[in-house]
């Protein structure tokens, strides 16, 4: 591991290793560290996600009185918001985007996000290279000829390779749209940083170090509890797995988000007979990955008026993804 690494990752497997009792008591622990710290000045980040339910749970069963903050970005399933709207003492923040002439924030929308900076497509380390490429070839402007290298094939610059295969995605310079990977920022980072400062309450987060290797290695950079980093913040779920929430959400009985369906056993594993992911709906981060049906195609079905928001072009009101995948090769209509 690199000099800025707290951790090595046989202590992440070896916490991942253990027994989901085990695994409650150590989270236990890390939410009153966290509490105890910031003298109760805290909050859930609550997606009303299957994970984030469990962290509301955990919390609330120690401190029932702690605040919760919902993103309402209007890329939720609609069953994710009202499930949501069953939890009493949550906070609900919208999309901001600053305006740099009047210095001030501005309730923006997905559609207005994609139209001024461009679409997520394939992941955010992927979509931030094709951003500074782009702008790198147009201005031959040197600080991002790293983008342009990476995306060449060139290794990084202390001889490692990179785990992603980059000129694989190399093509998307040529795409007839806009990509980047400020959605979130804007979507959901921006109002919640704005309502942390505001409320001076340090967040409480649901995320899992298996999800991602970004979430990997933010965890060996920090641990748990993160009390050093920009914006502070607690994930006592980080060494948790997909299993281990569903096995918390049937064992303790928990009321989850209906889009999920049942929680079922297949092959000795936990899943749900509904969706398998609920994040930002529109979103076509991983996309390209998925087996068919894929989460559009599945949209197609489940909520068909969303669907054709989604596909609609641009000028015509839409958010114009169908053409994003159709440049991608990725299929999205049910045969």
């Amino acid at each position: 591991m690199g000099s800025k690494t707290k951790y090595e990752s046989w202590q992440l497997k070896q916490k991942q290793s253990l027994p989901l009792g085990a695994k409650v008591v150590l989270t236990n622990s890390l939410i009153r560290e966290w509490y105890e710290h910031w003298d109760g000045g805290v909050c859930v980040s609550f997606s009303g996600g299957k994970d984030s339910t469990v962290l509301l749970d955990l919390v609330r069963k120690i401190y029932p009185e702690v605040k919760a903050v919902f993103a309402d970005t209007g890329l939720e399933y609609p069953e994710i918001r009202e499930f949501v709207k069953t939890f009493p003492n949550v906070d609900f923040v919208y999309p901001l985007r600053w305006d740099k002439k009047t210095r001030k924030n501005y309730r923006t929308s997905f559609r207005e996000v994609l139209i001024e900076y461009g679409y997520p497509v394939i992941g955010k380390e992927i979509a931030e290279h094709i951003k500074q490429a782009r702008r790198g070839l147009n201005s031959n402007d040197g600080k991002y000829s790293y983008s342009i290298d990476a995306l060449n094939g060139v290794l990084r610059k202390n001889g490692e390779k990179s785990r992603y295969n980059y000129p694989k995605y190399k093509y998307l310079l040529n795409a007839p749209f806009k990509i980047s990977d400020e959605c979130c920022k804007y979507i959901k980072k921006n109002p919640l940083q704005i309502y942390q400062r505001q409320t001076k309450n340090m967040p409480y987060i649901g995320t899992m170090a298996c999800e991602s290797m970004l979430r990997q290695t933010s965890w060996l950079k920090t641990g748990c509890n993160a009390y050093s980093t920009g914006i502070p913040s607690s994930k006592p779920l980080s060494f948790w797995t997909e299993q281990d929430a569903l096995h918390y959400i049937r064992d303790n009985n928990l009321p989850y988000a209906s889009i999920y369906g049942d929680i079922v056993e297949v092959d000795g594993k936990l899943k749900t007979t509904g969706a398998d992911r609920t994040g930002c709906i529109f979103c076509m981060f991983g996309v390209h990955l998925e087996k068919q049906p894929n989460r559009f195609q599945r949209l197609q079905k489940t909520h068909p008026k969303l669907y054709d928001y989604c596909m609609k072009p641009l000028d015509e009101g839409g958010l114009g993804i169908a053409e994003v995948l159709t440049f991608m090769g990725v299929p999205y209509k049910n045969t």
